[in-house]
């Protein structure tokens, strides 16, 4: 039998605030069995406490409310194990996220020179015919792209002439919005297919440096080449070029990852 509670006996109960019930109750998401049409005092009873508790546990772990009503309102038990089983994931994803976020910050405190210069080098490249991809977009969306557009790639270049790349307009990460272009060279003519078009990579001369691991740490290599390039008064106008050498398409060994980039400069030989 179910028995009533006032609301501050129900925020004891339930380790939420008086505050948070009134919220809960506005957004929908836990209203109280009884409201008080002349002092408006809500009244919740003891059967309410096991769903303000799961409630309280799904905000603890940042499920938004609108996923927490869907949760509650489930039709069966599968349909709510889904909804959890997608947030569960999300927070996991989260949390890789700060664990490379806390690596990569304890390495710069440890290592602030980062890369080492003696690694770049400068290296003059060739045109090469390409199957290519390329749009303007947001750099916010850049890896959810290269990673669609490299893997249609991959579907039309059967025989690829190396691997991967990327061109990058300086908008890109000057105003988060510019021209990107990913590539990967072919030994014979291209075939347009839906994105796909054949492109000419032009020539370029670059100073270069690869970096490990995942592209979450790539602007110390960034920062690397670009305080080599101007120290040597090498640097000109010109979009950035990545190589793919290893990545996710070819191993989910994210320290198996190799990225070389290469800064546009006016003269090569060794520094």
């Amino acid at each position: 039998m179910a028995h009533s509670l006032p609301i501050g006996d129900f925020a004891r109960a339930t380790h939420l605030s008086i505050k948070t019930l009134r919220h809960y109750h506005r957004v929908g998401l836990l209203e109280p069995a009884d409201v008080d049409q002349f002092t408006g005092h809500r009244r919740y009873t003891t059967e309410q406490i096991p769903a303000a508790q799961v409630i309280r546990r799904f905000r603890a772990l940042d499920m938004p409310i609108e996923e927490i009503r869907g949760v509650l309102a489930a039709p069966d038990i599968t349909a709510r194990n889904e909804l959890i089983a997608a947030h569960l994931s999300r927070l996991e994803e989260g949390l890789s996220r700060t664990q490379h976020a806390v690596a990569a910050l304890r390495d710069l405190l440890d290592n602030p020179a980062g890369p080492q210069r003696a690694a770049i080098s400068h290296r003059s490249v060739g045109p090469a015919r390409a199957a290519a991809i390329s749009t303007v977009v947001d750099a916010a969306d850049l890896g959810p792209w290269l990673s669609g557009a490299i893997g249609e790639l991959q579907a039309v270049v059967t025989a690829p002439a190396g691997p991967p790349g990327g061109i990058y307009a300086t908008d890109l990460f000057a105003s988060e919005r510019g021209q990107a272009t990913v590539f990967i060279p072919s030994g014979g003519p291209v075939r347009p297919v839906g994105r796909v078009e054949e492109l000419v990579v032009p020539a370029a001369e670059l100073a270069v440096i690869v970096h490990a691991g995942p592209h979450d740490g790539v602007d110390r290599a960034y920062g690397a080449l670009a305080t080599h390039v101007t120290q040597h008064a090498l640097a000109i106008d010109g979009p950035i070029r990545e190589y793919y050498l290893a990545g996710r398409h070819d191993t989910p060994d994210e320290a198996a990852w190799r990225t070389e980039i290469g800064w546009p400069i006016f003269q090569t030989g060794s520094e």
